[in-house]
């Protein structure tokens, strides 16, 4: 099923956390779409993915925290909602059949790394303002849940859509990354713990889980510098591009 080493799925975390640390986004849809391009089920893929995040996500958080690129009335309400999204979005691929999921899957990774290529290729020139927006809490917390649901049918794509809607809507980009990040430290934990219990524990992939896991600590450190120096928008339209191939491809050879 799956003819990967530790070293190669190692490699998928390091290049998906390079791609995350980078452009604040990325990591679920870029090591989920390559899992299951390389054979892993979608529910397996996006299990192993969520659990592997769960460290990285909280360090993530934790740092935004402290560098004040919070706002806690964006936070509460994406954290509450897209713990129920990410559960039911759970609930829907683990009950699924295979091959139906796997168009489901490829159709909606798609669509994420299609939105990554339109966010980098025509973004907008940032506005400065010292306005701060507020925001209907029934908006945020719609967006937290389809999100949330999203992110666990698919492997990823929280970060995809809730930073561009946040930004676009005029949200200043440092609280829209740190609030998103933070909030998804909570979402992972919901949907790592609902794999756990659907699944089980004997068959989660852990030597997956793990090599993501050592590949993304590793990248870490890199990506915090590579964000400095690398031209994010090339990068971003480039990982579009490579998801979209990808799904394309999942998608023909279901």
């Amino acid at each position: 099923m799956l003819n990967l080493s530790i070293l190669e799925l190692s490699m998928i975390g390091f290049l998906a956390q390079i791609i995350d640390g980078t452009l604040g986004m990325g990591y679920g849809v870029t090591s989920s779409t390559l899992l299951i391009s390389f054979g892993i089920p979608p529910a397996i893929a996006s299990a192993s993915v969520h659990t592997s995040e769960v460290f990285t996500t909280f360090v993530s958080g934790i740092s935004h925290f402290k560098f004040g690129n919070i706002r806690k009335d964006l936070l509460w309400p994406l954290t509450s909602f897209g713990i129920i999204g990410g559960i039911l979005g759970v609930c829907g691929l683990v009950k699924i059949l295979s091959k139906p999921i796997k168009l489901v899957v490829g159709s909606i990774l798609l669509s994420m790394g299609g939105l990554i290529f339109y966010r980098f290729m025509f973004r907008r020139k940032k506005v400065n303002t010292t306005e701060i927006r507020k925001y209907p809490v029934n908006r945020l917390r719609a967006l937290g849940f389809f999100a949330a649901f999203i992110d666990a049918m698919g492997g990823g794509g929280w970060g995809p859509i809730c930073i561009p809607s946040l930004i676009v809507t005029g949200t200043e980009p440092n609280k829209a990354v740190g609030s998103v990040n933070l909030a998804e430290f909570f979402i992972t934990v919901a949907i790592a713990s609902t794999f756990l219990i659907l699944i089980g524990f004997g068959k989660f992939r852990w030597d997956v889980i793990f090599a993501l896991m050592v590949g993304g600590i590793t990248a870490a450190p890199i990506a915090a510098f590579s964000c400095k120096k690398l031209p994010k928008r090339l990068l971003g339209i480039f990982v579009g591009i490579i998801v979209v191939i990808l799904s394309i491809r999942m998608i023909l050879k279901r």
